[in-house]
């Protein structure tokens, strides 16, 4: 499988408590901040629910 890097580009301040805790299990827990991980389809579901909040690129 192929790798995506995550990074929160957006505040989590005024959010739904379900996009904070997506953004708590994909590992972002500040703003800027950048994790890798495998591009599967559980991941890519929930970069979908918080796209307004992450930019995403392949590495």
């Amino acid at each position: 499988m192929s790798k995506i890097k995550v990074t929160q580009i957006r505040s989590r301040i005024n959010r739904p408590n379900k996009q904070k805790l997506t953004l708590d299990a994909l590992g972002l827990t500040r703003n800027q901040k950048t994790v890798e991980h495998e591009d599967t389809p559980q991941v890519l579901g929930m970069i979908n629910k918080v796209k307004h909040l992450v930019s995403v690129e392949k590495v």
